[in-house]
C-alpha cells in the first residue's frame, strides 16, 4: 500500500543527489517532511510514494529513480532522474530545466557518477552537502538522520533561491529586450537588473552594444559587454589601461572626470558618481574607439 506523499531513500551515508531529489519534492510540494524515510528495507522502500537511489530500478513512471545497477547506462544520478521527470511532467517548464541543470543538476549528476573533479581549493555543491555528514565514522542511525534532514533544509534553501532569482530574470527580460532594440553602441538601464542572460539569450553575440551603463547602489557603472555567451569573462572593448585599478583622486585626475570612483584593474567595470559621470566615461571610450 502506497503513502501518499512520502519519499525513500538509502539510510547511512547521503550524498548531493538524493538529497537534492528531496528537496527538489519538497520545493514543488509534492512531498512531506514526516514522510521522508531513510532504509534499505524493501518492504518499507515499497510504501513510499517516490524512491530515490535505491532499489535498483530506474523508471519514472513508477517514480522510482535509482541509477546504481548495472543496466543503467545514462549519466544522470538520482537529482537528475527526478529533475527530467519533472519536466516530462510539466512540473517545470523547459526554461527553469535548463536553468537548474546549468547552475546546480548537471554538476551534482558529474560528481555523483565520478566524473566531475574540482580543482584544489574549489568546493562544489556535491562537496559542501557531504560535509554535512558527521564528522566520527561511528555515527549512529539517528545521528545521520539528523545530518541528512540538515542537508536537505540547506539545499531547499539553496534550490528556492534559484528558483527566485530565474523568475526575476524572467521579469526584467522584456525591459533588456526592449533597450536593445534601440540599436545603440550601449545598453542603458535606469535601474540596476540582471541583463547578461537575456542579452546573449536574445541576440546578444551579434549586437553591436559595447557597454552597459546602470545604476549600481547610490553610484552608476560603466561595464563592458563580453565577446560572447561562451566567454564571459572577457570583454568586447576594455576600459584605458591608464585607469586600471585607481581609485577616487586617481581616477578623477587620470580621466578628467570629477565623479569617478574606481576603475577595475581587469578593466571590465568602473563605478562614477552619477549617471552624468558615467556617461563621460562612455563617450570617452566612444571616442577613443572611433565610435
Amino acid at each position: 500500500m502506497i503513502i501518499p506523499r512520502s519519499f525513500g531513500t538509502h539510510s547511512g551515508t547521503f550524498h548531493a543527489d538524493e538529497v537534492t531529489a528531496c528537496a527538489l519534492f519538497l520545493l514543488f510540494n509534492l512531498i512531506d517532511e514526516d514522510k521522508i524515510h531513510r532504509t534499505r528495507d524493501t518492504a518499507k522502500l515499497n510504501t513510499c510514494q517516490y524512491v530515490c537511489d535505491v532499489g535498483g530500478e530506474y523508471n519514472s513512471l513508477q517514480n522510482k529513480f535509482d541509477h546504481h545497477q548495472s543496466t543503467y547506462k545514462g549519466d544522470f544520478s538520482s537529482a537528475g532522474m527526478v529533475w527530467l521527470h519533472f519536466k516530462n511532467q510539466k512540473i517545470v517548464t523547459e526554461d527553469v530545466y535548463h536553468y537548474f541543470n546549468r547552475f546546480l543538476i548537471q554538476g551534482i549528476d558529474a560528481h555523483d557518477n565520478g566524473k566531475g573533479d574540482s580543482d584544489p581549493g574549489v568546493c562544489t555543491f556535491s562537496n559542501a552537502i557531504s560535509n554535512f555528514m558527521p564528522v566520527r565514522y561511528d555515527a549512529s542511525n539517528k545521528e545521520l538522520d539528523a545530518a541528512f534532514l540538515d542537508a536537505v533544509h540547506f539545499t531547499l534553501g539553496h534550490l528556492q533561491r534559484l528558483l527566485d532569482r530565474f523568475n526575476y530574470v524572467e521579469q526584467c527580460k522584456q525591459k533588456v529586450i526592449e533597450t536593445m532594440s534601440t540599436g545603440q553602441k550601449y545598453l542603458d538601464f535606469e535601474e540596476s537588473l540582471p541583463w547578461m542572460d537575456a542579452f546573449f539569450e536574445n541576440g546578444g553575440d551579434h549586437h553591436s552594444a559595447l557597454f552597459v551603463i546602470m545604476p549600481s547602489g547610490d553610484h552608476w557603472k560603466l561595464r563592458g559587454i563580453p565577446p560572447s555567451s561562451s566567454d564571459r569573462m572577457k570583454v568586447r572593448v576594455p576600459l584605458p589601461q591608464s585607469w586600471a585599478g585607481l581609485l577616487d583622486e586617481d581616477l578623477k585626475k587620470e580621466s578628467g572626470i570629477p565623479g569617478a570612483i574606481f576603475c577595475h584593474k581587469g578593466r571590465f567595470i568602473s563605478v562614477w558618481e552619477t549617471k552624468e559621470d558615467a556617461l563621460a566615461a562612455l563617450k570617452f571610450m566612444m571616442g577613443k574607439e572611433g565610435l
